[in-house]
């Protein structure tokens, strides 16, 4: 009998959780549709390109909603169980809350490490296909930065020219082996400039080692400095975040990989801030399960679901803005970037093991 209790809660608590990421799926679909059909309105292509696009992002968001989503789905299965009096029958069958709160926090805990291990590595494939997809439509926007097997490309449209920049590679805050072609109006190239080196931690970059080919009638002259400088609308602050897209980077990469990708350009900090992002999920699924139960079986009375949903959301986004909160207080160094991860799970720990042991007296 206690097998089949079991598999009840386990069966009942999955569907419900599959339900609430069908329904956010959905939703995501559709909202996300009108931004893809807004960025492909001026560029022929194919009707369902938006389509396939919006349905290879909306998993990576599914991810980062998983604790909202994983809250609201335990609250809505206790409640359903609590309102038809199943929960009785549970605990007649000696299932305490303190059982119940435990098989479905180790639940969600598993759930979290499913994801980390095989759904995040496709999520992070969909989000880079995405990525290189939007960026290849993008070409004929006037400001554009990209990296792929050539280096880094950056492209602006100044006032009386165009400019393109290519880079072998980034270094810190240089980038290596710069070419930059100054185009005018008509796309015809006035000026060649060739650098060893270039200096891009302000938006007046210094090059180093310079040749410079100048269009002077129909010569172009060739003209060398030891340093120069130009003035750009990118700086490595703004070109680095350009590239923390945290859904590209799957778990195993950041585990295994680490040491390629430090190579290709990534900051080590963010590096360790997406890895311990990802460790943290899986102890915060099971510290949301922990929340909505608290709230849920506090007391045996019939409840109103409507209201409960309300103070969960509520409850919910508190959490997000103070994890948002925290890791931004990390980002700007008044705390340990660690600290700035862990806190919220911590925080929350501390809050629900008082909310368990009020339910455990039920």
């Amino acid at each position: 009998m206690n097998k089949i209790v079991l598999n009840y809660l386990l069966k009942g608590f999955l569907m419900t959780f599959s339900i609430f990421i069908l329904v956010f799926y959905s939703f995501g679909v559709i909202l996300n549709l009108f931004e893809e059909i807004e960025f492909f309105k001026n560029i022929n292509v194919n009707i369902f390109t938006p389509l396939i696009l919006t349905i290879i992002y909306i998993p990576s968001m599914i991810i980062n909603f998983l604790p909202f989503i994983i809250f609201l789905s335990s609250m809505w299965f206790l409640l359903k169980i609590k309102n038809n009096r199943n929960l009785l029958t549970l605990k007649i069958y000696g299932y305490s809350n303190l059982k119940i709160f435990f098989i479905l926090a180790f639940t969600s805990f598993i759930l979290g490490w499913l994801v980390l291990f095989i759904f995040n590595p496709i999520t992070s494939t969909l989000s880079k296909y995405y990525e290189i997809t939007k960026s290849e439509y993008s070409r004929d926007i006037d400001h554009l930065v990209t990296f792929n097997k050539n280096g880094l490309w950056i492209k602006e449209n100044l006032k009386s020219k165009k400019r393109i920049i290519s880079a072998e590679r980034p270094d810190g805050l240089k980038l290596i082996n710069l070419t930059i072609f100054h185009l005018n109006q008509e796309s015809k190239l006035i000026e060649k400039i060739k650098s060893e080196e270039a200096l891009i931690k302000e938006n007046t970059w210094i090059l180093k080692n310079v040749t410079i080919f100048k269009l002077k009638g129909n010569i172009y002259e060739k003209e060398k400095y030891e340093t120069y400088k130009i003035d750009s609308i990118y700086n490595y602050e703004k070109i680095n975040n350009l590239f923390k897209n945290f859904d590209t980077l799957s778990f195993l990469d950041l585990i295994f990989n680490n040491n390629e990708l430090i190579n290709n350009g990534y900051n080590q900090t963010f590096l360790n801030q997406s890895l311990h992002s990802m460790l943290s999920l899986p102890f915060f699924l099971f510290l949301m399960t922990a929340l909505a139960t608290s709230l849920t079986l506090n007391t045996m009375k019939k409840s109103n679901n409507f209201s409960f949903i309300v103070l969960g959301i509520f409850i919910t986004i508190l959490m997000f803005y103070f994890k948002d909160l925290s890791l931004a207080l990390a980002k700007t160094d008044r705390i340990p970037m660690f600290l700035g991860i862990w806190a919220p799970t911590i925080a929350l720990s501390l809050f629900t093991f008082i909310g368990v042991l009020q339910i455990n007296e039920n």
